[in-house]
């Protein structure tokens, strides 16, 4: 008989890797920077895409303001 599976076990052991914490504070580097300069204010339904995926490069020309729609919806590729 198989034992139930431990789902909050699962996501404590992804989301607390070493690459997914410095992903996630890549993502919130980038959200930070965009609302210092105006570009983004909390609960404008809007997030900061990267548009090479890499939420780790935060350059001026990878960072771009998207509709939460229109971020969620664009195709991704792996990296």
């Amino acid at each position: 008989m198989q034992r139930p599976r431990d789902y909050a076990k699962e996501y404590r052991d992804f989301h607390g890797t070493t690459v997914q914490k410095k992903r996630r504070a890549g993502r919130n580097a980038a959200r930070a920077t965009a609302e210092a300069a105006g570009r983004v204010h909390k609960g404008d339904g809007k997030e900061v895409d990267h548009r090479d995926n890499n939420p780790r490069n935060n350059s001026s020309g990878n960072t771009r303001v998207m509709s939460e729609k229109g971020n969620r919806s664009r195709p991704r590729r792996s990296i």
